[in-house]
């Protein structure tokens, strides 16, 4: 079981704005890059199969698969981590969530399961739906 890891996507008002932000960073740089101060000291744990689950408005709701970590040179010479993403967003079943700092660490137990979706990734109904299904126990 792969750990994880959670962020606050600050600045996204929702799953799409959080996936045109990435489009934009992808055609700029050629890969999902999240920069970040520290590396994860558990970082063997997360690679291969972990993912970073964002949170966005107080809620998480969207995981991405981490493809590695590494070092980034900022502006002042330091060295920070560079978290790259595989492109690519999966919406999960919302999980509310308080705002903290910077990233955590996720265990596989407390993560929350992606939404149902179809061969093409497609969502196959309204997150609504799928979460009221959620709460009779019914997905």
């Amino acid at each position: 079981m792969p750990l994880h890891l959670k962020k606050l996507s600050v600045g996204s008002t929702s799953i799409d704005s959080l996936r045109e932000w990435h489009e934009e960073v992808l055609a700029r740089r050629g890969r999902i890059i999240h920069v970040t101060r520290s590396f994860p000291r558990r970082a063997e744990e997360i690679l291969p199969g972990g993912s970073i689950y964002w949170v966005i408005k107080g809620k998480m709701c969207a995981r991405q698969l981490i493809e590695e970590f590494i070092e980034v040179e900022r502006e002042d010479g330091g060295m920070s981590c560079g978290i790259v993403m595989k492109p690519g967003l999966i919406p999960v079943f919302e999980k509310r969530h308080r705002p903290f700092q910077g990233w955590r660490y996720l265990e596989e137990k407390d993560a929350p399961l992606d939404l149902p979706t179809d061969a093409e990734g497609e969502d196959t109904m309204p997150m609504e739906m799928a979460e009221e299904l959620r709460d009779l126990g019914l997905l």
